[in-house]
């Protein structure tokens, strides 16, 4: 890290992981990190041709027809990779010097699924309309249907892990972690077992009560600060330690009988703002009541 700083080293790396997870917070905050985007359909044509005239590569030995190099581009999927890794093991299956679709089929280690850039899209948003929209069975299918067309098991994880709690939240807290803990299964075991953790989230999060109350919640505070009406932080609520004495009296919950005492906790322009409005599916049906105690007694009803 002090070669970094001091500019001794120029560091220049690559990561098929999140940088957020897999490289240090002090390193990370000390680096430009640049996004890949997947290859186009153009770009991945252009690594194929060169592939197979480059000395390098096949040498010019192999000639493709446009079927097989289309078939090679979905099975791709963008990773340039995964695309040469697919070109030579065709051309190793076939010794005429032309590359078929039949070729490609056969080299290839998964089902042939015609995974094209719109179509990954649409499976996607099958998979998590259908979660949402509680029909377990084609949320399975297309769960099924995303890795047969190669989709990275982590994307499909973390896909589970925000419905979780966007589609789901207080209604049945346990499908974040049941979804966080299918993420967790296909790092630690990877593909195939790693399927069966991923069909376990998706059954569970298919069949849970459905709220998007915390995404509600969460745009409407968001539109608040983002028109900036935000207003101070009440005195009771401010660093005590502060030494220009700028704190108010603050009434600690725990000593009082039901742990709530009525205080005012946001800003003087937002006192009585509502963002958290449960809904009457699952566990939220329950979690109302007691919101409605509560708020009575913050505001000393």
């Amino acid at each position: 890290l002090p070669a970094v700083e001091d500019r001794i080293i120029t560091l220049v790396a690559a990561t098929t992981e999140n940088p957020s997870f897999s490289i240090i917070t002090p390193l990370l905050s000390r680096s430009l990190v640049v996004r890949l985007e997947p290859l186009s359909r153009e770009h991945a044509q252009i690594i194929i041709q060169r592939a197979l005239s480059s000395d390098l590569g096949l040498s010019g030995e192999f000639v493709i027809d446009s079927e097989a190099s289309e078939e090679l581009i979905n099975l791709a999927h963008g990773d340039a990779r995964r695309l040469l890794t697919y070109l030579e093991a065709a051309a190793g299956a076939h010794e005429s010097g032309r590359i078929t679709r039949k070729s490609v089929a056969a080299s290839a280690d998964r089902a042939l699924v015609d995974f094209n850039i719109d179509l990954h899209y649409d499976i996607i948003s099958a998979f998590i309309k259908s979660v949402r929209g509680s029909d377990v069975d084609a949320a399975v299918h297309y769960l099924l249907r995303a890795i047969a067309g190669g989709e990275d098991l982590r994307f499909l994880a973390r896909r589970l892990v925000i419905l979780a709690s966007e589609d789901i939240g207080m209604a049945d807290s346990q499908a974040l972690v049941i979804a966080t803990a299918a993420a967790e299964a296909v790092a630690l075991v990877g593909a195939p077992e790693g399927h069966y953790a991923l069909v376990h989230a998706t059954v569970y999060c298919a069949l849970a009560p459905k709220s998007n109350a915390l995404a509600r919640a969460m745009a409407k505070a968001q539109g608040d600060i983002a028109a900036g009406d935000i207003g101070e932080v009440p005195k009771n609520l401010r660093d005590g330690n502060s030494p220009f004495g700028q704190s108010g009296i603050y009434r600690y919950p725990h000593d009082y009988p039901e742990g709530v005492v009525s205080a005012q906790y946001l800003p003087d322009p937002l006192v009585g703002r509502r963002y958290y409005e449960p809904s009457d599916h699952g566990a939220e049906s329950r979690i109302s009541t007691a919101l409605g105690k509560i708020r009575e007694i913050l505001e000393g009803k």
